[in-house]
């Protein structure tokens, strides 16, 4: 029997629950084993090969070749281990959460200097105003 999750009618939003953690498990631990300078090294050098020794899907293979933060979030991915990621390309926090906006790194620290987003469009699908 599947839970009731109405928390999934939030637009633009991948809520990281007990499914997301299942699917997105080794995609994860790959992520966490970036850790160690040796892992690093590997990756960097081969990160093809590197993958291939996960048992990551070829969709979420293909996300952290690209680097498109996004689908492995909508693949399993949770932000705090997908920034292992980023650090081992030598970008900041702010650089990969600009990337994920479409925004330049200058463009996100501006916006949310500013206040952060707007919540229009950023509510509950069915939430009135």
């Amino acid at each position: 029997m599947a839970l009731d999750k109405p928390y999934l009618d939030v637009p633009g939003t991948t809520i990281f629950d007990t499914e997301q953690s299942r699917k997105g498990y080794w995609l994860n631990q790959f992520c966490m084993s970036l850790m160690k300078a040796e892992n690093r090294t590997r990756f960097k050098a081969n990160e093809r090969a590197y993958l291939d020794e996960w048992a990551m899907t070829e969709d979420q293979k293909l996300g952290v070749l690209s680097r498109d933060l996004n689908r492995c979030i909508a693949l399993g991915g949770n932000i705090y281990f997908l920034a292992k990621i980023g650090a081992t390309d030598g970008k900041s926090f702010q650089q990969m959460a600009g990337s994920m906006t479409g925004m330049s790194e200058e463009e996100y620290r501006n916006m949310m200097i500013g206040g952060g987003r707007s919540v229009e469009g950023n509510r509950y699908i069915g939430e009135k105003k």
